[in-house]
Parts: C-alpha cells; structure tokens; sequence
C-alpha cells in the first residue's frame, strides 16, 4: 500500500509538472510610443494673434492606437498594424499636443471650450484652426526604405455675429525618412513628419491677412 501511494503521489507531481508547462507564456505588452519631450524650456508666446485650435478630426483605423504601415510596393492600399507597438495617445491627440506646443511659441493657443473672450483683440474673437487628419503612416517603397508620411487639411475660421466664415484652406503633405524599417523607425518619422508639418502651418498662419 505504501509503494502504491508513493507512485500515486509521483503520479500526480508529474502532471501537475506537464500541466504547469502547459500554461500559455505570458502575453507580452505591446511598446508605447509618443512625439518625445518637445521643447524642454518655455518659451514665452510671442506677438501673433491668439488663436482657438479645435480637436482634429479622424476617421477609421487613425482613431485607434495602432501604429500603422503600408506596403508601398506590394499593396500600398492596404493599412496594416504592428503588432507589438503602440502610440501612447490615438495620433489625433499626439498631433494636436505637439501642433499645440509649437504653435504656441508665437502665440497664444486655446482650446475650443476655453474662454475666447480672454483673448479678444481690438474686440475681435480668435480665430478657429480646424484640423482633418488623412494619412499617418509608415509607408514603405522597398524592404529597406521607408518614411513616415503624414496629411493634414487645414482650414481657417473667423467667429463672426452671424457665424463663422471661412477664411482659407490648405492641405499639408509631408514625409521624413524612417532611421530603420521598424516600428521605432517609423514612430520617429512620423514625429519629425509632424514637427514638419507644424512649422509649416505656422508659416501658413503668420501670412494670413490681421482681422479687421
């Protein structure tokens, strides 16, 4: 009786062994990517007019959290995800975050629910920047070269008594090398794509005629 419960008890250690082995591995946690710090000093808003910027509008997989890429020369109309990174953020939010913060080193930004009457200029509201978000994405031309590729809508609202008033209009296309075909590589182009992008918004804003 003995020897028989000694093997029992082997028995069971060995399939408690084989069932632990068994387990599924622990499920590894996708890689968190943002913009970077930015600038590390403030920097006082500078003499252009104050302005509202809205939140930017997206559609479809730009919603998510995803990190994206096409393959530009086998299927370049196809999105696809990596599969273990992430941006911190929808790029909807890490965009506006950084065209915000660099916007505002010449000016005062607010955000659509802040109050405009603060910021009043000779009795004239903010304007109102409003953003489409249509691309944003790691595209690649070959195995080896790729760019982040980024393309924004802008569209420029005066507040008037009867409403607002479209003022202008511009579309923003800009790609920047990817340092490696990766997702890192891609996360980092993609930043540099949109501190490119808001340079050039800015330059957009700075030639708009003064409210009258």
């Amino acid at each position: 009786m003995m020897r028989l419960a000694a093997a029992l008890g082997a028995f069971a250690m060995a399939a408690g062994l084989a069932g632990c082995s068994a387990l599924p591995d622990k499920p590894v946690r996708a890689t968190l990517y943002d913009f970077g710090p930015g600038a590390m000093a403030a920097q006082p808003a500078g003499q252009q007019p104050a302005l509202v910027l809205a939140d930017i509008d997206a559609s479809g997989a730009l919603d998510g959290t995803s990190i994206l890429y096409r393959l530009g020369y086998a299927d370049a109309q196809q999105l696809r995800p990596y599969a273990q990174a992430r941006w911190s953020a929808p790029p909807p939010q890490l965009v506006r975050q950084r065209l915000r913060q660099m916007l505002g080193r010449d000016r005062v930004v607010l955000d659509q629910g802040d109050n405009s009457a603060l910021a009043r200029t000779g009795g004239l509201s903010p304007r109102v920047l409003r953003l489409d978000l249509e691309e944003f994405s790691h595209l690649f031309e070959s195995p080896t070269e790729s760019w982040g590729l980024l393309r924004l809508r802008a569209t420029l609202m005066e507040n008037t008594s009867a409403g607002e008033k479209l003022l202008d209009q511009r579309s923003f296309v800009v790609r920047k090398p990817a340092p490696t075909p990766d997702a890192p590589g891609g996360a980092r182009a993609l930043a540099a794509a949109t501190d490119a992008a808001a340079e050039e918004i800015g330059q957009w804003l700075a030639q708009q005629r003064p409210a009258r």
